[in-house]
């Protein structure tokens, strides 16, 4: 018997002429939208006053995942076809502006693929072409990582136990206290300090460079990342204060979670890079120690991120309009009214020639902290410290760069490791390879039956025990082409020769 459904039924009826038109009008303006934005992320639209804000958020975003961008664009241009756009002029237009969208997208993506070299040259330079870090294998920049982005929960690895005190202002003086869950107590491990940004307003312990910490602590370092007092409530020197106590907590307890107190680096970023530097500069400076001066806050070493240096703009770098902010909000007086308190909280007033080795890291889109204020800080830097400074000036990254999983990100993870090993190995606490040598591991995936060779470099934590670190995943379509490359498949793992 015929059926007595008609499959046309079922088809959705024809979109009408007018309401192409609108799709495609509608299609441009999203499409115009998205190439703005793009735009924007190659070469932001503001550097100074209120517009410079909403610039850095997308730019940020969009430069950091641009894969995601073409993903999200392509999505919405399938979705518009559906809906009729690409019948009229208008859908043709836009087809064509999220094209050459694409193609810029894809040149970001390139550029952030190619800053290795970057980072590399910057540690070249600031310690020769031999330096010691240099035989540390890079992080792997791989899709996975890539995919996830910001959506990662590198805490929930890393951090074993509650937020401990390390003063008296409830949760802004917390901290947390990252490491590997085999570390031994009487590991001696390196140690690094993180100090969050945001404007000295706003922020806490778990929102930034949390890959560098995963990093560093997969290779054997414990971190530390804490909160301090933040304004309007808190009023300078109250921030740098609580980065000096952090550090004198440090000195005094960390050996009690594997951690070596002689051996205890400092990073931040932003609103962070400033405290860290000003840390830095300032080893047992009684001004920003009351109650404690006679404790320990001196570094080895420091790595500010994106950071500012200048509160007075003495050289014209810094931001037109951050002094207002600064004035009303931060230290609450004008540079006219403190004159020595605006000084002494410039990380510029305290350049000296006993310096500790420093790696400073900056985008040249940066649209929040002009990049041209840590060019000047590091020539001041350089003119007088005794100690390496290495600098890396990062084409197309924004501010807060560092935040989330990217390759910029992953990229800049190694070469923080590579700089802090080398002053460690430098200072008598270095971390090296066992015997130059790999160990190999062979795989076989059964979704695609390639072979999978995974290298991880052995460490060593000095009156402690050897630890693997993953560093390298290598492809073979067989187990042929593996063998031939030096992995073993048969055994599980193999001894492989590190090139000279």
């Amino acid at each position: 018997m015929a059926s007595s459904k008609n499959p046309r039924r079922n088809r959705p009826a024809p979109r009408s002429s007018a309401e192409n038109r609108r799709a495609g009008r509608q299609f441009l303006a999203a499409s115009a939208l998205g190439a703005l934005n793009t735009a924007n992320a190659r070469t932001p639209i503001a550097r100074q006053g209120g517009v410079s804000i909403p610039s850095f958020f997308s730019g940020w975003l969009t430069s950091e995942m641009p894969l995601h961008a073409i993903g999200w664009q392509a999505l919405s241009t399938v979705a518009w076809a559906r809906r009729g756009a690409l019948r009229t002029p208008a859908g043709i237009a836009a087809l064509g502006i999220n094209a050459a969208s694409w193609v810029a997208l894809a040149r970001i993506w390139k550029e952030a693929m190619s800053q290795d070299r970057i980072l590399d040259a910057a540690l070249t330079d600031a310690f020769g072409e031999d330096f010691e870090g240099a035989r540390l294998v890079e992080p792997n920049v791989t899709r996975k990582r890539v995919a996830k982005g910001p959506l990662t929960q590198w805490k929930r690895r890393y951090v074993n136990g509650p937020a401990l005190s390390y003063g008296d202002a409830g949760r802004r003086n917390q901290l947390d206290i990252w490491s590997r869950p085999d570390l031994p107590t009487d590991a001696k491990a390196p140690v690094l300090l993180q100090v969050h940004g945001g404007g000295w307003i706003i922020g806490n312990k778990d929102q930034q460079a949390m890959p560098l910490m995963a990093h560093l602590v997969d290779c054997g370092w414990v971190c530390v990342s804490i909160n301090y007092r933040l304004s309007p409530r808190a009023t300078w020197p109250d921030h740098i204060v609580d980065v000096k106590r952090a550090l004198a907590w440090i000195k005094d307890n960390i050996a009690d979670y594997g951690g070596d107190p002689d051996f205890v680096a400092i990073t931040g970023g932003s609103a962070g890079g400033h405290l860290c530097s000003l840390a830095a500069l300032t080893p047992n400076e009684p001004e920003f120690q009351p109650g404690f001066e006679d404790k320990d806050t001196s570094v080895v070493a420091a790595v500010p991120f994106y950071g500012v240096y200048d509160f007075l703009n003495r050289d014209g770098t810094g931001r037109d309009d951050m002094e207002q902010v600064l004035a009303d909000f931060v230290l609450k007086s004008t540079p006219a009214q403190a004159p020595q308190l605006w000084d002494h909280a410039s990380t510029m007033s305290w350049v000296n020639a006993d310096a500790p080795p420093f790696f400073v890291l900056h985008g040249t889109n940066d649209s929040l902290v002009p990049v041209e204020q840590a060019r000047s800080f590091v020539s001041m830097l350089r003119e007088v410290s005794k100690e390496p400074v290495a600098y890396a000036e990062l084409p197309g990254a924004q501010h807060a760069f560092e935040v989330f999983d990217s390759p910029r990100t992953i990229y800049s993870a190694g070469a923080v490791h590579r700089f802090l090993e080398t002053v460690r190995a430098r200072a008598g606490h270095g971390v090296e390879p066992a015997d130059s040598t790999r160990r190999a591991h062979l795989a076989v995936v059964p979704e695609d039956r390639r072979i999978k060779g995974t290298t991880s470099m052995k460490y060593h934590v000095p009156g402690s025990q050897w630890y693997d670190r993953t560093t390298a995943e290598v492809w073979f379509d067989t187990v042929e082409e593996a063998t031939a490359a030096g992995y073993e498949p048969a055994g599980g793992a193999a001894r492989q020769k590190v090139p000279d």
